[in-house]
């Protein structure tokens, strides 16, 4: 019995003994797995993705596999480069580095063809930008979603008169099988290009000798199809699951918008009750994923248009004038006027306070930045005018703006000589719904002045947003550039036009925009949003929305978005009044009997620093700036498939990442995996052993004074 005993004590300590072995090898395993990936990935940090993207018709965009995609790097600098990716190279498939300049409709269709030899693309920004231009985005933008159509203006419809933008060729709008990434990191390029040379660049045609510079991208998309497809499986998905998997989001985020005079939100206005309209869009997009600097496809009419709504509040009698303003901010345009066919919608069914039948004229600010000497021209649409009421309005709308012009020796407002159709812009969608007097103001009488609309080369530059060598950021953010004056020539003409067609006549020639405002406005949307001014202006919370390079203008799906933020708190600290109430009071303003939350709004911002500049100086800022929500009817109204309402959407991944490493050959990847293969038969076969005589290799000591009779 004694010696039963023995043995089962033995045999229990050799187990625990194995499991602590076991227990020990995989806790080592955990801790040093960690550092041997260190040792054999280079992450990229900096890259962007081209993700996918849907409408009711089909997908656009970029994805890899789900495990991602692996390929030796070539580095293409020149088209001829291609031939040793596409035929001759022995070692496909590759990821092709290459050069911004060559990022174009025409290589990538070849590219296209051939996807068993391609893994993937890393893009190289191209400095300078590419001087023939590059527009990813299609001739004619917003085709089929504005007010022309084969029942209204079909002369003019999908752009049979002007193609916009000519230099656009689409490529934004193409799907592709593998990912491609962009390379935002010169210093990360420069590691790849050392690499490539290191082990992949070929001795005189001959083939190189392994391990081989590899890369990895995972940009694997979750949605497929069209948005019909994906957002009937989220809905089925979220109907039926627990645990719903989502595979797609709406394209959606906030329109900004302010009055001049404050109005009752909580009520829609009278019937007699008129508002004048100054619009602008917010968003821009490029071919890769929240890289949209838009300088001149956004951000310098928004800039332009919030220096005029500083210029036209400080006005002395606006609070008298016949007829009130409403500056709007529309998100969404660039897919299909996202946010101006929300409040149109929105207007039409009493979900807003002001309503169309209260619009007396609409001015919009398309691209202003890129003027050939002082023109700023005036477009107008011919197919409203055929109603003479409408015309004579329009007619006054020109010898208004014409008049407020007459003033500003850097700005001269044109007419166009015959009459052809609107820019795509937010007028075209309330035009749809509505004959109104409107105008669009352009730096372009015919085709964009932009080479790079869409892109990621439509940056500060592109706009001549520069500064002097060695300054500071914050002598930078102060400096007023030529840019900025200009602009600020433009907003003091359409603050002028605003105060007239409102009915002021005593104050106009004193308004005048600020170059100051322009100018840090132009520096920390496109060269560095975390400024000190910019950290003045926003709520202690907000202050990780600024980051230390130039905002982006893409709409995205989690809302509101960086910008949104920034311009209805910029938009308020202009317009606004900083009053004496406490943080308390500020963010619940119900607690004080003379305010009004239906008729403003509250926000507890940081202030500037004090004189020691070591301490902010909160206050409270009472404004009408507001949010309005920008996400298309067609979502509200499930109409997925709408040809009315856009119907993007972003598909949904979980992971997006890139890095490079060494791979060797495929003869000793399956040697190495066969040794790998034969070490495990081998301790499986071990241990088995071991196990199996326990009882006769690890025997318990027998305790003194035990023994068996």
């Amino acid at each position: 019995m004694a010696t039963d005993g023995g043995c089962y004590v033995a045999n229990l300590g050799s187990r625990s003994l194995l499991r602590l072995v076991s227990f020990c090898v995989l806790l080592a395993g955990l801790c040093e797995g960690n550092s041997v990936e260190k040792k054999i990935y280079i992450p990229l940090n900096k890259t962007a993705p081209c993700v996918r993207l849907l409408n009711a018709t089909h997908q656009i965009g970029c994805q890899s596999s789900v495990s991602g995609d692996t390929g030796v790097i070539h580095v293409v600098q020149k088209e001829e480069d291609l031939q040793w990716v596409l035929t001759d190279g022995p070692n496909p498939p590759y990821v092709v580095l290459l050069e911004g300049t060559l990022f174009t409709r025409n290589l990538m269709e070849k590219l296209k063809g051939r996807t068993s030899r391609i893994a993937g693309l890393a893009v190289s920004l191209a400095k300078p930008s590419p001087a023939s231009g590059f527009s990813p985005s299609v001739q004619c933008p917003n085709d089929g979603f504005g007010v022309y159509s084969n029942s209204y203006g079909p002369e003019f419809a999908h752009c049979r008169e002007i193609a916009w933008n000519p230099l656009g060729d689409g490529l934004a709008y193409e799907d592709f099988s593998f990912p491609i990434f962009l390379l935002e990191d010169e210093n990360e390029t420069n590691v790849i290009k050392q690499c490539y040379r290191d082990h992949n660049l070929s001795q005189n045609g001959s083939a190189p000798a392994f391990p081989l510079c590899a890369m990895q991208l995972f940009s694997h998309m979750h949605a497929v199809i069209s948005t019909v497809t994906c957002m009937r499986r989220s809905f089925i998905q979220s109907s039926f699951s627990i645990n719903p998997e989502i595979v797609c989001d709406p394209l959606s985020d906030y329109n900004v918008w302010s009055m001049l005079k404050p109005v009752n939100t909580s009520e829609t206005l009278e019937p007699d009750d008129k508002v004048v309209v100054a619009a602008t869009r917010l968003d821009s997009r490029s071919f890769f994923w929240n890289v949209a600097p838009g300088a001149e496809s956004a951000v310098a009419s928004f800039v332009t248009q919030l220096a005029a709504a500083e210029a036209l509040q400080k006005a002395p009698d606006v609070t008298t004038l016949p007829r009130n303003v409403m500056f709007v901010f529309f998100q969404g345009e660039t897919f299909d006027y996202i946010g101006s066919s929300r409040m149109v919608y929105d207007m039409e069914n009493g979900k807003f306070p002001v309503q169309l039948e209260n619009i007396d004229s609409f001015v919009e600010l398309g691209q202003v930045a890129l003027r050939n000497s002082l023109e700023l021209w005036m477009h107008t649409d011919p197919m409203s005018q055929k109603n003479e009421t409408v015309q004579n309005q329009v007619e006054e709308l020109l010898t208004t703006l014409e008049k407020s012009g007459a003033g500003v020796p850097t700005v001269v407002l044109r007419r166009l000589s015959r009459p052809q159709p609107l820019p795509p812009s937010s007028l075209q969608r309330f035009l749809r719904a509505q004959n109104i007097s409107g105008v669009v103001l352009a730096d372009h009488s015919a085709v964009f002045h932009n080479h790079y609309y869409q892109s990621i080369y439509d940056a500060a530059e592109n706009i001549n947003v520069t500064y002097p060598e060695g300054q500071s950021p914050e002598e930078d953010l102060n400096f007023v550039t030529d840019t900025a004056k200009a602009l600020a020539g433009v907003a003091t003409v359409l603050g002028r036009a605003l105060y007239q067609l409102a009915g002021g006549t005593n104050f106009s020639h004193t308004i005048q925009a600020d170059p100051q405002t322009v100018t840090r406005l132009l520096y920390g949307f496109l060269v560095r949003a975390n400024n000190s001014w910019f950290q003045s202006i926003l709520r202690p919370d907000l202050r990780s929305y600024l980051g230390d390079g130039p905002l982006q203008h893409y709409i995205a799906v989690s809302s509101p978005t960086n910008t949104t933020y920034v311009v209805q708190y910029a938009l308020a600290n202009l317009t606004g009044k900083v009053i004496d109430l406490t943080r308390e009071q500020c963010q619940d303003p119900s607690k004080v009997p003379t305010e009004n939350k239906d008729l403003y709004e509250y926000a507890w911002v940081q202030g500037p620093l004090n004189s020691k500049e070591t301490d902010r100086l909160p206050r409270c800022v009472r404004s009408t700036a507001r949010l309005a929500r920008a996400l298309s009817p067609a979502f509200e109204l499930k109409q997925w498939g709408s040809t009315e309402y856009s119907t993007w959407t972003e598909s949904r991944w979980k992971d997006i990442r890139a890095r490079i490493f060494l791979i060797a050959s495929k003869e000793l990847e399956f040697i190495t995996l066969m040794v790998g293969f034969g070490v495990l038969v081998f301790s499986l076969v071990v241990t088995y052993c071991i196990n199996a005589k326990a009882d006769v290799l690890f025997i318990a000591p027998r305790e003194p004074g035990s023994v068996s009779y």
